[in-house]
């Protein structure tokens, strides 16, 4: 036993080895629960358990979009834990900036396989492994990106988008037992978004009302909120996490 004592809840978290992900999964930790994280790389998912504590987190390698990578994560959780009370989706992919004039439609085929299908297929996965019968929450990781246009990560915005509404969708179809509700983060410090501000992070924080870029503790703040008692009445809804920039919009 750690000097955080156990929770008894369990959570997966997908993405989880680094970045917002990694920051979700150390919040929910921090406050006693365990945790099950996924992602690509198995060296960087063993270093996270590793700085986690592995008395209270395993891992799973695959891709996201991957059905038997969904189906294995699940089945980990499980026998790890017995339960999966919350689920993060949080796997995400940009992998090309640009006009969506000229975007390659395979290129737009991956982006929503990658944000959108596999939220799906976590969320089912975990609806029928435990969730239908005992309850929990699900947490989406979206993007201002969905809600406004954001010049050149176009198909980025539009699955978010599509992930906000699915949201909603899950939220009104597993109601009364499980909530589900996404996070709308604007730029955060990770390697995920470095593009969008690295060599230039004062200027890229300068029309931040509060000052500066997120980071992943931010979003993981957010998360065990949506995934707490103190949120036990919130279900449909998206929580924008943007250090004010919205503020900005229609200020000339």
């Amino acid at each position: 036993m750690t000097a955080v004592e156990l929770s008894g809840k369990a959570a997966l978290v997908t993405g989880g080895s680094r970045g917002i992900g990694y920051g979700v999964a150390e919040a929910l930790i921090a406050r006693g629960d365990r945790v099950c994280i996924t992602g690509r790389g198995e060296d960087a998912l063993k270093e996270a358990v590793e700085k986690l504590g592995a008395d209270r987190a395993v891992y799973v390698a695959g891709k996201a979009h991957d059905e038997a990578h969904q189906a294995v994560a699940v089945e980990r959780a499980m026998e790890a834990f017995g339960r999966i009370d919350y689920l993060v989706n949080n796997a995400g992919t940009n992998p090309v900036f640009g006009p969506i004039a000229d975007l390659d439609l395979n290129v737009a085929r991956k982006v929503f396989e990658t944000n959108v299908i596999s939220a799906l297929g976590f969320a089912q996965k975990t609806w029928h492994a435990w969730q239908k019968e005992n309850g929990g929450a699900i947490v989406n990781i979206a993007s201002v990106a969905g809600i406004a246009p954001s010049p050149f990560i176009a198909a980025y915005g539009v699955s978010k988008a599509a992930m906000i509404n699915l949201t909603q969708q899950l939220a009104h179809e597993f109601a009364p037992g499980v909530r589900v509700n996404a996070i709308a983060p604007a730029v955060v410090k990770t390697k995920f978004a470095q593009a969008l501000y690295e060599g230039r992070e004062e200027e890229a924080a300068a029309g931040y009302p509060l000052g500066r870029l997120g980071v992943p503790s931010d979003i993981g703040g957010a998360a065990a909120f949506l995934t707490s008692d103190q949120s036990d009445w919130v279900t449909g809804q998206t929580l924008v996490v943007d250090g004010g920039i919205f503020l900005n919009a229609g200020v000339g």
